[in-house]
């Protein structure tokens, strides 16, 4: 018996120690892969679980900061990329990028299942997009009363004398929040009449901050009456009960999708691996998770209405032309720094 007993127990070890060395070896055969995004910071490791628990032999790298610092990021590594992958970003970035040939070409396998104005249009196929935000207003019930300011339907409401440095928005040279905001407006009402509501506006903003959620947020809280923000802030800071009013105006909404791309001329290793996680972010399961975050997803059969929000959002969205917002951008954002740069603290 002493002898089964020492065998088993020799079996038993050596079993658990090849058990262990495989985790290992798996371990260390497992491809990393580097995604840079956009995506707000709660729903990176979401994004991370699924990821790797349906692709098991690849470890996926975030590099998140917000649109404009990506952006700019990107372009600056032109010459020696770092990212593999750009996994929820504006897809007018995405068009910078593919105008500058950066991005590699890659029709993922459930392509046909995404919506038309969430794919690239071009025959080359170098973005896909995976879910819209919505330009909107976080209005604070409570603080709008202690001011006396009436609830906002139209952009041209947020002038009205009691909302005087009283409105925070987010940057657009670092927020793809900041930079809907502005061009829907020029699409809107023209790029004169804009700028000079830009004007008007820029003397009720206290605050231009770095991220497109923090205008919402600090709206929420009772720091500010308004918050220039995005719908789906705005309904989950109404659903964990602050005070405010998401509005959509009724004379339209700018919008911005974000999408997902492959890096041009990366290691074999990694480009492979990157193809895989496009597959995966086109398909129905990656939809649903996005439909977590987003009222509106580029899969045809997934379909999302949260709590609180907005009503008429998508019917009010604009009809977009991304692409001269991706040609327009720089001469716009250049044009909104010479204005309004030198005349607000740094945002934050």
């Amino acid at each position: 018996m002493t002898t089964t007993f020492v065998r088993s127990a020799f079996g038993l070890a050596l079993a658990l120690a090849l058990g262990c060395g495989g985790d290992h070896a798996r371990a260390q055969t497992r491809t990393s892969v580097t995604l840079y995004t956009s995506v707000e910071t709660d729903q990176l490791a979401v994004f991370k679980e699924a990821i790797e628990k349906d692709l098991p032999d690849i470890e996926v790298r975030w590099v998140r900061d917000s649109t404009g610092v990506i952006t700019a990021r990107v372009l600056a590594e032109r010459a020696n990329p770092r990212a593999d992958m750009i996994f929820g970003l504006a897809a007018t970035s995405l068009m910078l990028f593919a105008s500058a040939d950066m991005l590699e070409p890659y029709k993922p396998r459930q392509a046909e299942e995404i919506k038309p104005a969430f794919r690239d249009s071009s025959t080359r196929h170098r973005w896909t997009g995976m879910d819209a935000y919505v330009s909107a207003i976080c209005f604070n019930r409570d603080e709008a009363r202690k001011a006396g300011a009436p609830v906002p339907s139209r952009w041209r409401d947020l002038l009205h004398p009691s909302l005087r440095q009283r409105i925070v928005m987010p940057h657009p040279a670092s927020s793809g929040t900041g930079f809907l905001l502005v061009a829907g407006w020029i699409q809107i009402m023209g790029e004169e009449a804009a700028w000079a509501f830009m004007e008007q506006l820029h003397q009720s903003v206290a605050l231009y901050t770095h991220s497109g959620s923090a205008p919402c947020v600090q709206a929420a809280r009772g720091e500010r009456v308004v918050g220039l923000s995005f719908d789906m802030r705005g309904a989950r800071e109404k659903s964990m009960g602050a005070p405010i009013e998401v509005v959509v105006p009724e004379d339209g909404a700018g919008w911005e999708m974000e999408a997902f791309a492959l890096i041009r001329d990366r290691p074999k290793d990694q480009a492979d691996a990157a193809r895989r996680i496009a597959d995966w972010a086109a398909s129905r399961r990656a939809n649903e998770l996005y439909a977590q975050f987003y009222a509106v997803v580029a899969h045809r059969d997934v379909t999302n209405r949260p709590p609180n929000y907005p009503p008429h959002a998508e019917e009010r969205m604009l009809r977009n032309d991304f692409s001269w917002m991706a040609q327009n951008r720089d001469r716009i954002l250049a044009e909104w720094s010479r204005r309004f740069d030198g005349r607000m603290p740094a945002p934050r």
